[in-house]
């Protein structure tokens, strides 16, 4: 029988956080059988690791929604991270996944919870096309033109999956989500979107935002915190000169959702690689 951990991540309370499936050893599982057990486990997402070389501490990781696989999520690289280094010990880990290379760093924070920092792919940004991308989009959310934040132009980011970003102009309009679920899963689909990532800055003068991420492509509502979506917009904010010196991000999720949870993102202007910082706790049986 194939065991398989539960952790909840970017928290260190398992009723926070984003709670993902990881299941250390996959060797022996196929596709079908990976995406069944994603289903069956019911989180957003499951990391398998299907691949191993102890000595360098270097895993082949897969990463399954209830429906389908992902190429990347940063929630569950932290999850999995966590669970390795609690089973081995923290240090430094090197994750094969289906975008490219992820480093991911281990700590206990002088003896506390587990923490640990990936190293995302190389991030990129584009402007959102209006007719096909921005105008749907806002539809489905159920949003108007007026919504959006216009210092935060919205963009389609990457750094490992593509994200639809888009800035609310009040918290009231971030915490009030309730959008046409097929529709946004359809045009998500027809883009090839992992989560629209939907943010709103309460001050101007500081990096702290909060976040929510529709994610019917998966089979799910919202996801509560999303690594890779959060990689995705430092990597965002660095394009747009909206950070012009090494700085930390905080990123507040899963407030509306019950769940709360903080994601630290620390962004260099002459690296378009992102590091995503959180905690990760096991979930009691």
């Amino acid at each position: 029988m194939t065991e398989v951990l539960r952790y909840s991540a970017f928290t260190t309370d398992p009723s926070g956080g984003n709670p993902a499936g990881v299941v250390l050893d996959a060797t022996t599982l196929d596709e079908a059988a990976m995406t069944a057990l994603a289903a069956e486990v019911g989180y957003s997402e499951t990391a398998f690791l299907t691949a191993h070389d102890e000595t360098r501490r270097r895993y082949r990781v897969r990463y399954f929604s209830p429906r389908a696989e992902v190429a990347f999520c940063g929630h569950a690289t932290v999850a999995t991270a966590v669970a390795l280094a609690e089973r081995d010990g923290p240090g430094e880990l090197v994750f094969d996944t289906a975008a490219g290379e992820v480093r991911v760093t281990t700590s206990t924070d002088g003896g506390g919870a587990p923490r640990a920092t990936l190293t995302s792919v190389p991030a990129r940004t584009r402007p959102a096309d209006e007719d096909t991308e921005i105008a749907p989009a806002l539809a489905a959310l159920r949003w108007s033109s007026g919504d959006l934040d216009p210092a935060l132009p919205p963009h389609v980011a990457f750094a490992g999956n593509d994200h639809l970003i888009l800035a609310a102009a009040t918290r009231d309009r971030l915490a009030d989500l309730a959008y046409d679920f097929g529709a946004l899963e359809e045009l998500m689909r027809r883009h090839g979107w992992t989560t629209v990532h939907l943010v709103h800055r309460p001050d101007p003068d500081r990096l702290d935002f909060h976040a929510r991420d529709p994610f019917p492509v998966g089979g799910v509502v919202e996801d509560p915190a999303t690594g890779a979506a959060a990689a995705a917009f430092g990597g965002y904010l660095r394009a747009n000169g909206l950070v012009t010196e090494a700085s930390r991000v905080r990123i507040r999720r899963g407030e509306d959702m019950g769940r709360p949870s903080e994601l630290l993102v620390d962004i260099d202007p002459d690296d378009t690689r992102v590091r995503v910082s959180g905690h990760a706790v096991r979930i009691p049986a």
